[in-house]
């Protein structure tokens, strides 16, 4: 693997909007010997990891293809190789489902941070405007990314090579380590990036006190990882684990401190319209990858409505995959829900999530950042951000811990926190036919996530809570929850194994 971290450096707080940013040879390089002498590097060398962590999510809208299109649910008119991914086919020979199996593109956020771990002494040795504070803030940021970055691969891969040096710029071929052993390490490696990063940027925190690289707070909230970001991020690798008793705990911290990042709940208005939640940064955001408008940062590529939005919203006439009829009133099947519901004629009674219902195709527009929020249907550039975590996300994942844990107030409480905030009047809910306080949080999970690239690891989770799936079952105990590995990287590595569902 080349030393790529110095594509892209000084101007992308914004960060890329190029999703295919590791296939080209940056002609702005930086010679690694000239880099590490100033307070400049180090801004662009943490920036660096935060830009190349944003592309490689959003290459070839992986982040949405992983966790939104696999589970089915969402339908392709016309996309043979997104039918192949919602059939869980992931052997099929088409570019986009070969190059999604392939993990390159997240070792290169993970070399990134080794390269700035290993080289950040260098400026606070050679530049005396860069303070003590700060080093210890960007370090937290670099182990913190390449942490999430591990937790992010686990959840796709199982096994992963697990590297945490740079080897000075030349990848080594390594074999796959066990999954729980890479988890572990992540959850430490959060948990000390935790202790130094402050709740708020250029904010007067008492850990990061300053303004931040001389910018103001506004430059920065919603764009770096905070305490809250780290402990977000440790709730949803404990659950992934199944500690549920620490999923409980990390998420009870979030919600006792994230007015601290100046974050709060959104209100169903702002989740949807086009200057809402997902347009450019906000610091209620818990961990997101902006696309800053005000940066000129955007693109027609990397943000969902690239595979959701099409007419009368935008100048396409077919989306690339849609949620049918049935199925939206099957899953939004709550009264006076404010997302979306239909009134007494079977009329929807707003179009926040859904355009178009009585449509063809239905189009999922709760998130349509187009033009820097101004919906021009004949110009298709995106600006919205790729939200990994947000505050309702956690308190679902609370919910969803105390219910595991025989808490079922205390579930029903952090559950009607979100629901109490989506449904105008009174709320009537079933438990369904197996009775499953369970089920019914990863319900409104689903409601409210939608689109958020989290489906496909609620399923397994919910799945290894109530093991009732036969067919899904099979699927966990044989390893086909995870993507094969790239044909591309076994053939040049001996050392990896291909996971035994995919052989």
């Amino acid at each position: 693997m080349k030393n790529i971290l110095y594509v892209l450096l000084l101007s992308i707080i914004g960060l890329t909007s190029c999703n295919k940013a590791l296939d080209i040879n940056s002609t702005r390089v930086v010679g690694e010997i000239n880099m590490w002498n100033s307070v400049e590097d180090a801004r662009a060398g943490i920036l660096g990891v935060y830009a190349l962590t944003r592309a490689a999510l959003i290459d070839n809208d992986g982040h949405w293809i992983y966790g939104d299109v696999r589970p089915g649910e969402f339908q392709s008119p016309a996309r043979l190789d997104l039918k192949a991914i919602g059939s869980n086919n992931l052997n099929a020979s088409y570019p986009v489902v070969e190059a999604l199996s392939d993990w390159t593109r997240f070792y290169a956020v993970i070399n990134a941070a080794n390269v700035f771990l290993e080289n950040v002494q260098r400026v606070k040795d050679s530049d005396k405007r860069y303070t003590a504070n700060n080093m210890t803030v960007d370090v937290a940021q670099a182990r913190f990314l390449r942490a999430f970055t591990y937790f992010y691969i686990v959840r796709i891969w199982g096994d992963v090579p697990f590297i945490t040096s740079s080897h000075e710029g030349n990848f080594v071929n390594k074999p796959r380590e066990n999954q729980d052993k890479v988890l572990a390490w992540a959850k430490q490696e959060v948990l000390k990036a935790a202790e130094d990063l402050p709740f708020i940027y250029s904010g007067g925190d008492i850990q990061q006190p300053s303004d931040y690289y001389n910018e103001n707070g506004s430059r920065w909230g919603g764009a770096l990882a905070t305490k809250i970001s780290a402990y977000a991020i440790l709730a949803h690798i404990a659950a992934w684990q199944g500690d549920y008793s620490n999923v409980a705990t990390y998420a009870k911290f979030v919600e006792d401190n994230y007015q601290k990042s100046a974050g709060g709940f959104t209100s169903s208005n702002d989740l949807t319209n086009a200057n809402g939640f997902f347009y450019n940064k906000n610091t209620r955001q818990m961990l997101g990858f902006n696309s800053d408008y005000g940066h000129v940062d955007g693109s027609a590529t990397g943000h969902i409505e690239e595979l959701t939005l099409a007419a009368p919203l935008i100048s396409k006439n077919v989306p690339d995959i849609f949620l049918p009829k049935d199925s939206i009133i099957k899953y939004f099947d709550l009264q006076n829900d404010d997302r979306f519901s239909i009134d007494s004629l079977s009329q929807p009674r707003s179009e926040r999530y859904f355009t178009n219902f009585n449509g063809k195709y239905p189009i999922f527009s709760k998130i349509k950042c187009i033009q820097g929020g101004i919906a021009d249907p004949t110009f298709r550039y995106f600006t919205s951000a790729c939200v990994f975590t947000r505050l309702e996300d956690i308190v679902l994942l609370r919910a969803e811990a105390l219910a595991v844990l025989g808490d079922q107030n205390g579930a029903f409480s952090e559950l009607f926190n979100v629901l109490g905030r989506r449904v105008s009047g009174n709320i009537s809910i079933n438990l369904g036919a197996d009775n499953s306080l369970v089920g019914l949080i990863f319900k409104e999970r689903h409601r409210e996530l939608l689109g958020e690239g989290s489906r496909w690891y609620d399923l397994v989770r919910l799945n290894k809570i109530k093991r009732n799936d036969p067919k899904f079952m099979n699927l966990i105990n044989s390893g086909g929850i995870y993507w094969p590995i790239s044909r591309k990287l076994i053939s040049e590595n001996s050392q990896l194994t291909q996971n035994a569902y995919w052989k």
